[in-house]
């Protein structure tokens, strides 16, 4: 039987728990998990001709631009190990990076992906965010203050942009944009995941929705026929 291949994406602010999410979404199903943040890294330390404008982008404290990005994900997206499929975390953040991507996927025949939307008060993210540390080496995040890195033992720190008054700003253009998304994906395979719950229960949830069950003789998780469109409450 062939391999079906599953495309999801996962909106919501920072602090949403959608990178935890996106983590465990990749471990059933066996395809990449991929968040902005890490692309840039990779590409960033590759040398490339990408990667150099990309990084002189970063280096002026400016966000990269929607075409630039577009590249980016695109070159990534035609790597190998997405040929069963990919969970994207943090893109698209635009409509025209949305726009984008449904014209790459309309020319690879690919179908479209499902839209996960996790959403939850702005105080609980601002209570996250402000909590969160991240390693100085890695990258990897920290809810709470742990000693150091579990990864590489490098120490942590709280970056800047996870000031109380960088959040509020942060959520603001964050929703700037988020509205127009929604509308962009609210007509197709679109889920709202309220994201202010204990992780276990939302996996469960996001599986369930993303057509994931657990096969109790392998013990592994496996793509089945995917759900339809609904919210989760």
């Amino acid at each position: 039987m062939q391999r079906r291949r599953t495309m999801s994406i996962l909106l919501g602010p920072p602090g949403s728990g959608k990178g935890t999410q996106a983590k465990r979404l990749s471990a059933a199903l066996g395809i990449p998990a991929i968040s902005t943040g890490e692309i840039l890294r990779h590409e960033c330390q590759s040398g490339s001709t990408v990667g150099r404008q990309v990084e002189r982008v970063l280096a002026s404290g400016q966000l990269v631009g929607d075409e630039l990005m577009n590249e980016v994900v695109a070159k990534r997206l035609s790597q190998s190990d997405c040929e069963y499929g990919w969970i994207l975390d943090g893109f698209p953040r635009t409509l025209a990076q949305a726009q984008f991507l449904d014209r790459l996927l309309k020319g690879q025949d690919a179908g479209f992906p499902a839209i996960f939307d996790f959403f939850l008060s702005e105080k609980e993210l601002v209570t996250r965010l402000g909590g969160r540390h991240e390693c100085v080496q890695c990258g990897r995040i920290f809810a709470g203050l742990a000693p150091q890195c579990d990864i590489d033992g490098s120490p942590l720190v709280q970056r800047a942009d996870d000031q109380p008054k960088a959040i509020r700003e942060r959520l603001r253009i964050y929703r700037q944009n988020s509205g127009k998304l929604v509308r962009f994906y609210r007509r197709r395979n679109y889920h709202r995941i309220w994201a202010a719950r204990a992780p276990e229960t939302i996996s469960q949830d996001l599986f369930r929705l993303a057509g994931v069950e657990r096969n109790e003789a392998g013990g592994k998780y496996e793509p089945l026929v995917l759900a339809s469109p609904s919210a989760c409450a």
